[in-house]
Parts: C-alpha cells; structure tokens; sequence
C-alpha cells in the first residue's frame, strides 16, 4: 500500500427513498480514479457511515472494490470494538486495500482505552492500516506518543490521517517515527502546510467536487513548485474551509451538485442546506469558476 497522493473520503449518494445509490456510487468513485486520485475511502465521516447500517457499508465497500483499479481503503467506525473488528474483517473479506481506522463512536475514552480500542479494530487484520486521528470531531486525541506506541506494537500500522490541525504533530510524529509512518493531511485547508512540515498524502473531501484541482495542488507542493502552488491554494482556500464546519457533508454535496457531479441529498437527521446557506455557496462557486 502506497500512502501518497489524494485519497477523496467519498460521499455516498442516496436515492429519493435515502436508500444507498449504487450506481452513482460506482460512477462517482471511477470519476475520482479517472482525475488522478490515488483510491478512493468510503464510509468515512463524509460519507455519513453513522446512519449507515453494518449491511449497508459492506455492499458500499463491495461496490467500490468492483467499480475501480485502485485500492479502496475502509473506513472503520463503530460504537462498540466488536462491531469494529467485524467491519475491518468484513473489509478483509470484500477486498479492501487496506483501512483507515476511526476512533469509537460517542464514548471519549482515556488514553489506555483509546489505544486499546485501536490496537484491537487493527490487530483483526492483515491488511494495513492508517490511523485517523481527529480530536476536534472525535473529543479523543493520540497524541504523537501514542501514536508511536501503537506504531510499535502493530507492523500493519504504516499510515496516520492527522487531522488535528496542528501542523507541528507531523513534525513531531516524524521526529519520532521517521519514515515509519506515512503521514496523511485530513483537514483541507491545511494541506499545503502539512505536506511543507513532511506529510506525504491527503484525504481529501472537496476533491469530491474538484478532483483535478485537489491532484494538481498535491502535485505542485511535492514537486516544490511553490509559486503555483500558493496561487492554486490561494484560490481553493475559501472551497477548502467547507472541509471545516459542522456541515460539512451538506455543504460538499451541495457543491458537487453544484458541479453537475451528484446530488445534495444527505440521510437525516441531516437536512440539505436552506436558501440563505446555499446562496453563501453560490457565491464563493461563483468566484472560483
């Protein structure tokens, strides 16, 4: 497994009846391929994976390991470690590249239980794994000592989705991993940071709207063109910070139907945008166009 590039953190599209959209899924997950996107991460917070049954995220995962010759990485989320281990063994079984392991659901447990919790969901598999680490969503934070620990007690931990905002925790995790993790930026607008401090990816959430874009901002960081990429940074910026509020998934659907590329519709208790939001969003499209 490879942890470079732009990995999107896929939504998922439902029909009128909220019912999981297979075949726009399998459209939207080749039309990421297909721009330069590295794989594609299904079930992640983006992709509503809390009001999605477990039957559900096994036939989304089937879908996408059908749909493209990339590797598809499962997100693993759950309530309870059981329900973990069985999504990252049923990820195995669908053919799943490897996975990226979220912290429980709605307990915040301390440090021993957090850490437990993880080396449990990775210590199921064979496959590799990536750590997400996202305080502000989440109310749980590895910090990079944690992250070492849990580095040094699974070989199948090679990657971390640091999502803290804090862009000194990649150069602190390097200090004390070196290359043995792959770091992955997991906020938008701090991609170009993030990847100057030594990160390697991104999982991304506006590239599902903006594909190109999201690989050609990569590729300019890692190619050391900095010009270009601060002008193309400076003009996905104010896209990018839909990444980073509370309605994130409203606000990045709506921009891809915006696009032509899906539709708004999002599973409740989420409600689509009102007129007053999506006429905020017009206006920055408006700009970016």
């Amino acid at each position: 497994m490879q942890w470079q590039g732009v990995f999107p953190a896929i939504t998922t599209p439902f029909d009128e009846g909220y019912a999981v959209d297979h075949a726009a899924l399998r459209a939207h997950a080749r039309w990421m391929i297909d721009e330069g996107c590295e794989g594609v991460i299904p079930l992640g917070s983006l992709g509503e994976a809390s009001t999605l049954a477990f039957d559900e995220k096994v036939a989304i995962l089937t879908t996408c390991v059908a749909a493209v010759d990339r590797p598809v990485v499962a997100s693993v989320s759950a309530s309870s470690t059981a329900e973990g281990i069985a999504l990252a063994r049923a990820a195995e079984k669908a053919g799943c590249a490897a996975l990226m392991v979220l912290p429980p659901y709605v307990y915040r447990g301390d440090d021993r239980e957090i850490e437990t919790y993880f080396g449990a969901v990775i210590g199921a598999t064979r496959l590799p794994c990536m750590l997400y680490n996202n305080p502000i969503a989440y109310g749980t934070d590895v910090v990079p000592g944690g992250v070492a620990r849990l580095a040094a007690r699974h070989a199948n931990l090679t990657a971390i989705k640091e999502s803290s905002t804090d862009v000194r925790r990649v150069t602190e995790i390097r200090r004390l991993l070196g290359d043995r993790l792959a770091i992955l930026v997991g906020v938008d607008d701090a991609i170009v940071e993030g990847m100057e401090a030594g990160a390697v990816g991104w999982v991304a959430g506006l590239v599902n709207a903006f594909p190109r874009e999201s690989v050609e901002l990569h590729a300019c960081v890692r190619d050391g063109k900095t010009a270009e990429a601060r002008a193309l940074y400076e003009w996905f910026l104010p896209l990018l910070r839909l990444d980073t509020v509370p309605k994130f998934v409203q606000l990045i659907k709506f921009v891809q139907a915006e696009r032509g590329r899906g539709d708004a519709r999002v599973r409740p208790p989420r409600l689509e945008l009102d007129d007053a939001e999506r006429s905020a969003v017009r206006e920055l499209l408006a700009v970016a166009r």
